[in-house]
């Protein structure tokens, strides 16, 4: 009896120690992993948000770089740091979408990791030469199911966002087409261009200025719903019932973080959205405003990893 109630006491002690903690969080700079290279989409908006998020949080938010393997190196890290709410983590589709794709990692993305907010999203474009390439998605299917396997396609790697967007339409189509994987977004608009491939699927704020300049002609997007930046442009989903590929860009914390200090994250992070001009700016090159909090946040980052490991699933794509 003695020792349960040393153990309770115990229990309380602690509780009240982290409940203290969290009330007065943060007392110092905030790390802010980002998986991915300077100058990516994820660092980009990564800077965004920590540079607004430091005055909401009354202390520094500092961006720290850990690219590799695909993000896998970054978020290991992040899975292993403490989970006193100093490090958060820049979260993608890579961080569910890896485990599927790699033979080995080490982490687990549901167990490892808290879904604290996801601020932005960013849809693919489906892009074609504006000289050479189909006039719109119908003339696209109708040529792909004429000539099975004749044609290429650009993606950013294997496994990339639009490497999956793109199998996630044969499939849906019932269409062939041959994969290229690029390095990334550039390589595949190059590609395009150079008419080394009939289509590619780079993100919306990369393609978007050729798309302006007449160079890229955009035949669909892969967000839910058409794009303010590019209104008459339809989705896939509206031939294709069902082909919604977005990358998304959310901040996450390792498991185990007090959930005051996540509720704490999490609203700061939503009030950065009361800046209109803000928020203007960073959807001004297609991205989508999300502002999703902690707890929608989590059942759509449930279901994202299931889908993400069937698309890769059917894509057969494979890293070793």
């Amino acid at each position: 009896m003695i020792m349960r109630r040393r153990m309770m006491l115990l229990s309380l002690s602690a509780l009240v120690a982290t409940r203290a903690r969290a009330q007065s969080y943060p007392t110092r700079p905030v790390r802010f992993l980002v998986p991915f290279i300077p100058g990516s989409a994820p660092d980009v908006i990564a800077r965004q948000i920590a540079e607004r998020l430091s005055p909401a949080l009354g202390q520094p938010v500092v961006v720290e770089n850990r690219p590799g393997s695909g993000g896998n190196i970054g978020f290991t890290h992040g899975a292993r740091a403490a989970n006193d709410g100093y490090t958060l983590i820049l979260g993608t589709n890579s961080l569910v979408i890896n485990p599927a794709l790699y033979a080995r990692v080490e982490y687990d993305p549901l167990a490892d990791f808290i879904p604290v907010h996801l601020p932005f999203a960013m849809p693919h474009l489906l892009a074609v030469s504006a000289e050479a390439g189909p006039r719109d998605l119908a003339a696209l299917v109708a040529l792909l199911k004429a000539e099975p396997g004749r044609h290429n396609y650009a993606s950013g790697g294997n496994g990339s966002g639009a490497h999956l967007a793109a199998e996630l339409l044969k499939s849906r189509a019932g269409v062939e087409a041959v994969h290229v994987p690029y390095r990334g977004a550039p390589d595949i608009i190059n590609a395009v261009l150079g008419n080394q491939v009939l289509f590619g699927l780079p993100t919306m704020s990369t393609a978007m200025p050729l798309v302006t300049a007449g160079r890229l002609r955009a035949i669909a997007v892969t967000s839910p719903q058409r794009s303010p930046a590019l209104p008459d442009v339809p989705t896939l989903a509206e031939h294709y019932p069902g082909a919604e590929v977005v990358s998304w860009f959310a901040v996450m914390v390792p498991a185990g973080t007090p959930a005051p200090i996540v509720a704490r994250v999490d609203a700061a992070i939503r009030g950065l959205f009361a800046d209109q001009a803000w928020v203007a700016r960073m959807t001004a090159d297609g991205t989508i405003a999300v502002n999703m909090g902690h707890e929608e946040f989590a059942g759509y980052y449930r279901g994202e990893a299931a889908k993400w490991a069937e698309l890769v699933r059917l894509s057969g794509a494979r890293v070793e």
